[in-house]
C-alpha cells in the first residue's frame, strides 16, 4: 500500500533527527540507505544491494557501495 504524503514527510522528519549528529558514514552506510528507503516505505532489499562486484579499468576488481 502506497504512503501518504504526510506519513512520508513524518517519516523523512524522524530520520533526518535521527540522522543529523551521524559522523561515522562507513560504518553506518547500509543501516543509512535501508532506513532512508523506509522512509518512502521501499523495502531496500527490493531495489538495492551493496557491495556489487564490477571490473574496473586495468582488469581489477572493485565493487559500488550500493547497485
Amino acid at each position: 500500500m502506497a504512503l501518504s504524503w504526510n506519513e512520508i514527510r513524518n517519516r523523512a522528519h524522524e530520520f533526518s533527527k535521527r540522522w543529523e549528529h551521524e559522523t561515522s558514514e562507513d560504518a553506518e552506510a547500509k543501516t543509512f540507505w535501508t532506513e532512508f528507503f523506509n522512509v518512502f516505505g521501499i523495502d531496500r532489499k527490493r531495489v538495492a544491494s551493496f557491495e556489487e562486484p564490477v571490473k574496473k579499468l586495468g582488469d581489477k576488481q572493485g565493487y559500488i557501495d550500493m547497485f
